[in-house]
């Protein structure tokens, strides 16, 4: 199920995989980040909620973003990604894990997804061979991690950056 049945050939530089994101509140606000940093799609995958399921709480945060950004419901994770890959995309983990690279460092290469998992458990460790690359913000105080929407807004941001600060080619 999607908000936008057409098969657009163009693809966007930045998209965002929400999975097993459990807050329809997190949904809502990765859908209005991603409206602001000009994303092409929202996936929802596993079990987070979207506008299909909780139209009237969605809005509570994506105060209309979901009306305007295109997003699509596939179930698996892998399947998204193997969808995602047949597109050209690069596949960017956000994910607090060993062996990820800090998000100031990572140079992107578009088109790409970012991934953002669970608010709890993250993104199943089986899934991490998937991924082009797993990207992570430091974290300095006692919590291991921050927000799932908030996570997303930043590394969204300095990945958009980079690309607006990208020589233009000719």
């Amino acid at each position: 199920m999607n908000n936008d049945m057409s098969s657009a050939q163009v693809t966007p530089r930045l998209q965002v995989v929400a999975y097993n994101v459990r807050s329809i509140l997190n949904v809502g606000a990765l859908f209005r980040t991603a409206d602001a940093v000009g994303a092409g799609r929202v996936w929802l995958t596993g079990f987070t909620p979207g506008p299909d399921i909780h139209p009237e709480r969605i809005a509570k945060t994506a105060l209309g973003s979901e009306a305007v950004v295109p997003w699509s419901r596939i179930d698996r994770l892998e399947d998204c990604i193997e969808r995602l890959r047949r597109e050209g995309i690069r596949i960017v983990a956000l994910e607090r894990t060993e062996g990820a690279v800090d998000y100031r460092a990572f140079q992107p290469v578009f088109p790409m997804a970012l991934i953002v998992g669970n608010e709890v458990a993250g993104l199943p460790v089986a899934s991490h061979n998937l991924f082009d690359e797993v990207v992570s913000i430091p974290m300095r105080g006692a919590k291991e991690s921050l927000n799932v929407a908030i996570a997303f807004g930043i590394a969204a941001y300095e990945y958009t950056r980079k690309w607006d600060e990208k020589p233009t080619q000719e």
